[in-house]
């Protein structure tokens, strides 16, 4: 049973709340109003654009081409195989954000990979030892 105060797992705490998918009614109510006409206002937006207005342009090559969220990275990460290792990993993301190489949120986002490898390789170094603690002691716990 769940703490009170608390929902129970897997459980809505508002069963009889807006069911998924539905849209809200303002969203509802602009495209009653545009219904039909989206081809018309494309057009009109594309023309705009060929006759040198700015925002028209930016508003087509947005949809066009959108700006990309990521991008991949060239970067030379030293091998992470002990968690000792992470001191080299995290200086050689500093060097490179310090050198332009990498912006600070690239090398934010590197370093939570950096921290969930570090975070496996340590939990692999965990288990060894115990099994090799198990093994020593003839499987008696």
């Amino acid at each position: 049973m769940a703490k009170p105060g608390t929902f129970r797992k897997g459980a809505s705490g508002n069963p009889a709340g807006r069911p998924k998918g539905s849209r809200h009614k303002a969203t509802l109510a602009v495209e009653a109003l545009l219904e039909g006409e989206a081809e018309a206002l494309t057009r009109k937006a594309v023309e705009m654009a060929l006759d040198g207005d700015t925002v028209a342009m930016r508003l087509c090559l947005d949809r066009i081409a959108p700006a990309r969220k990521d991008r991949p990275i060239t970067f030379a990460l030293p091998a992470i195989e002990t968690a000792s290792d992470l001191t080299k990993a995290t200086n050689a993301l500093l060097q490179a954000v310090a050198a332009g190489d990498l912006t600070p949120s690239e090398a934010s986002e590197l370093g939570k990979i950096v921290d969930a490898h570090t975070h496996a390789v340590e939990v692999t170094d965990i288990a060894e030892r115990l099994a090799l603690l198990e093994q020593a002691a003839g499987g008696k716990r």
